[in-house]
């Protein structure tokens, strides 16, 4: 036999008697043993799965809460401009006594706005007026006598716009019936 032959069968042999106690000691458990090592396994696999399914609820609450903190901001990121319009606007009036540049300015000012809105989501609620109340779009402020027969129960004036963002209400037009 060569030398590396007789290091292998060395290497084996001691693998084969290490085999052979295992499979002996197993034989030795008795099977209320097998089944407590088993249910130390599941449980200890139980708490770890528990522990990480706690350390996920408390992250995704970390993270619910810093979203509702920082959800607006962009929307006013976006208005910031429009306020410096006004404060500009303000210094425009207050150095002048034309008008009409004024309300120029401020429709100017109105419409940026309205813009910027826009591009979030937000939409005006169309007018109803002449058209039948409905509760999922408007709010009665007060019923007035109609002028005729046919604007019972229909909306007779609008006193505030309505809107909705990304398509729900978030308020209601407010109007006025005809009783």
């Amino acid at each position: 036999m060569s030398k590396e032959e007789e290091e292998i069968e060395n290497i084996e042999q001691p693998t084969e008697e290490i085999k052979e106690q295992l499979t002996e000691e197993a034989k030795q458990l008795s099977p209320e043993e097998i089944a407590e090592e088993k249910y130390n396994e599941i449980n200890n696999k139980y708490l770890r799965l528990y522990s990480e399914f706690d350390n996920y609820r408390k992250r995704t609450q970390k993270e619910k809460i810093e979203l509702y903190k920082t959800a607006g901001e962009d929307v006013i990121a976006a208005i910031l401009p429009v306020i410096d319009d006004f404060e500009r606007a303000l210094k425009a009036m207050k150095a002048s006594d034309d008008i009409k540049t004024a309300i120029d300015g401020v429709k100017l000012i109105h419409n940026k706005m309205l813009t910027i809105l826009k591009q979030k989501g937000l939409e005006e609620l169309k007018s109803s007026i002449g058209k039948d109340f409905d509760i999922a779009f408007h709010e009665a402020i007060t019923q007035i006598p109609a002028p005729s027969k046919k604007q019972i129960g229909k909306i007779i004036d609008e006193l505030e716009k309505g809107y909705q963002l990304n398509g729900k209400v978030i308020r209601f037009t407010k109007v006025v019936i005809g009783q």
